[in-house]
């Protein structure tokens, strides 16, 4: 019989107690891509809520040019 890989489900960062804050754009930049596009929640494995939180955060610092809006 063929064996099933069960793939680990990722745990949300922020849901075990690591916050983020957009004064702090070295922890941003791990949930932006290389062309500065916000990494999708299925990739990072955040839950809804926090992924909302890391995008306003994320906006937050773009627009007082902590973080660049492309590379």
């Amino acid at each position: 019989m063929a064996e099933f890989y069960r793939k680990k489900k990722k745990v949300c960062m922020m849901c075990t107690g690591k916050k983020v804050n957009y004064k702090e754009p070295e922890t941003l930049k791990r949930y932006i891509n290389e062309k500065g596009k916000i990494v999708p929640r299925r990739i990072t494995g955040n839950c809804a809520h926090h992924q909302r939180v890391i995008a306003r955060e994320i906006k937050k610092a773009r627009a007082i040019a902590l973080l660049p809006y492309t590379r």
